[in-house]
């Protein structure tokens, strides 16, 4: 893939502005499997089927491919929540779109993010999910900007990034850009 993309007329006030390559392909599947051997190590011996949560959209791409490189038993569930709507920039609420089915009480979870950007979606779900008396509950992101407040550290983290709003690899633009393979910035 190239290394800069320049957005067509699909993509309103943002057409014509490039985007550039942050984290390559190569990088990113590398990095992924070495989350899921440290995920598989922790958890190899807790007695119960890991239980990872997805927060849709943007972690689809990353919880598939992290899934598939642990190598232990787990179940998913997914999660949707929303911030920022079509914008680049977060509105400053979150809304609870679609609750989880499973029932994660006395379970150890494991919840996947696409990316802490604000750490307003990431302290949402803490609070959220602390509620149900979890065993143990982790956080992994594939990306985490640098900057990000969040009340608590979180568990796995893919890629550091400087604050710039980014696509690809599930992260998007106005729900465009999920499907390239590198994770790109918006120059």
């Amino acid at each position: 893939m190239s290394e800069k993309l320049v957005l067509n007329e699909n993509f309103g006030k943002h057409s014509g502005k490039t985007l550039k390559m942050l984290i390559s392909e190569k990088r990113i599947k590398a990095r992924i499997k070495e989350l899921g051997s440290q995920i598989s190590n922790n958890y190899r011996d807790v007695g119960s089927p890991l239980i990872v949560i997805g927060i849709l959209n943007g972690s689809f791409i990353f919880m598939s491919d992290l899934v598939r490189d642990i190598n232990i038993d787990l179940e998913v569930d997914f999660m949707r929540i929303a911030s920022y709507g079509n914008a680049t920039s977060s509105s400053g609420t979150v809304r609870m779109i679609k609750d989880i089915n499973a029932d994660i009480t006395n379970r150890h979870v494991l919840v996947v993010e696409d990316i802490v950007d604000t750490g307003l979606s990431m302290n949402f779900l803490k609070n959220r999910l602390e509620q149900a008396s979890t065993k143990s509950l982790e956080f992994a992101a594939l990306i985490m900007k640098e900057n990000t407040k969040i009340d608590f550290d979180m568990d796995y983290v893919g890629f550091e990034i400087p604050d710039k709003y980014v696509v690809g690899y599930g992260l998007d633009l106005a729900q465009k850009l999920r499907n390239l393979k590198s994770i790109y910035y918006l120059e």
